[in-house]
């Protein structure tokens, strides 16, 4: 089994833990926004969840995707998709940490992608009302 994939978001950082800049401009406090939408438990009293919504990959399993505008999101996905903000470096982590591949940033959606759309929405408020 060959080696994961390692985030560069350490990469971000100096030794001192001060915080740089990359060449694409990103540090490990930039604002993103990723495609989620909370998750209710079955049981009354847990806490609900955030679900991060994976898109399909032509050349593997499904990746973690995150935008660095939201009119970015909104032009992939549509005005309907329900979507966190989050600082790229914790998001990463966490992706990483849940064994998902890299993150994709500003990823080019295929034509044809199902996106959410207003019903969806309606009828997800329905079904965790």
């Amino acid at each position: 089994m060959g080696e994961r994939p390692q985030s560069r978001i350490l990469d971000y950082y100096d030794e001192a833990g001060a915080e740089k800049k990359q060449d694409d401009g990103l540090s490990y406090s930039t604002p993103v926004f990723v495609p989620a939408h909370p998750r209710y438990p079955a049981a009354d009293g847990e806490e609900p969840l955030i679900a991060f919504e994976l898109l399909e990959h032509p050349a593997g399993p499904a990746v973690p995707v995150a935008f660095t505008t939201l009119e970015k999101l909104v032009a992939a996905l549509g005005p309907a998709q329900p979507w966190i903000a989050s600082s790229i470096g914790p998001f990463t982590e966490a992706m990483r940490d849940a064994g998902l591949p890299m993150v994709h940033l500003d990823p080019a959606i295929e034509p044809g992608h199902r996106n959410w759309t207003l019903d969806d929405l309606e009828e997800y408020a329905r079904k965790v009302s």
